[in-house]
């Protein structure tokens, strides 16, 4: 039953040119990096929407900074894992391919993937606060918190979307696009219960998309697969690239 259903996405998947990959937590929690929608969800007694939100780096962003330094000090020790590699392999593969990601951690880069949509921002870029000037800064841990603007020394927040903040127009409105023109939807190792990143997937299936589900256990959205994959996307995918590959 479970080769089955990889031969049938590989199918789907060898007569399409236009491919969506939307990913989330699930993918990086296979590298080593813990999903906050999981089990505890806390970080020193604390709900993560206590730390990461624009009240919170308000009132002491010190503290906030300090949960995003650790944050980016793990996620510099850890690596892509092999659904990564296969997701980035498949920019080759497929003429209109759009990768997007949930996920902050840069790792889809760091397989090669070259064009990423990131929805909730990277943990990588910093944005000042005073003259809104962004920029890349991979230093972990930082040595001071929390880092100030060279141009005008206001203080910089995470380059992240925060709870109660909207996503980045350009960012959502390019993967609606994507995700409105594809042919096959792969959404792998996402929850689908964060909006409106999450709507994506309705948008895909609305158009009549065949959606792809890769994930351990079923997502909110998973009504609307027409292939589901059950265990780790580190495990799955490559199955399907190879049996794809395969012809």
């Amino acid at each position: 039953m479970f080769q089955d259903e990889v031969r049938r996405a590989a199918e789907i998947l060898r007569s399409a040119t236009r491919v969506v990959a939307f990913t989330g937590a699930g993918v990086s929690a296979e590298s080593g990096i813990a999903t906050f929608r999981g089990a505890g969800g806390l970080w020193e007694g604390q709900r993560i929407e206590e730390v990461a939100s624009p009240h919170a780096f308000a009132a002491d962003p010190v503290h906030v900074w300090r949960f995003y330094d650790q944050r980016r000090t793990n996620v510099a020790k850890v690596r892509p894992n092999p659904a990564h590699e296969v997701l980035a392999a498949w920019q080759e593969r497929f003429p209109n391919y759009t990768l997007v990601t949930q996920n902050v951690d840069g790792l889809h880069q760091g397989a090669g993937s070259r064009r990423v949509v990131e929805l909730h921002g990277s943990l990588w870029r910093v944005r000042c606060t005073g003259c809104g000037r962004e920029r890349e800064d991979r230093t972990a841990p930082l040595p001071a918190l929390p880092p100030r603007c060279a141009e005008c020394g206001a203080f910089e927040r995470p380059g992240v979307v925060w709870f109660g903040e909207a996503l980045p127009a350009e960012a959502f409105l390019g993967a609606e696009s994507a995700a409105e023109a594809c042919e096959v939807l792969v959404v792998v190792g996402t929850s689908a219960v964060v909006y409106p990143a999450a709507g994506l997937v309705a948008v895909a299936a609305a158009v009549g998309a065949k959606v792809i589900e890769v994930n351990p256990e079923a997502s909110a959205l998973a009504h609307l697969a027409d292939v589901t994959l059950r265990g780790p996307a580190g495990a799955m995918l490559p199955q399907v690239d190879a049996m794809l590959a395969g012809g």
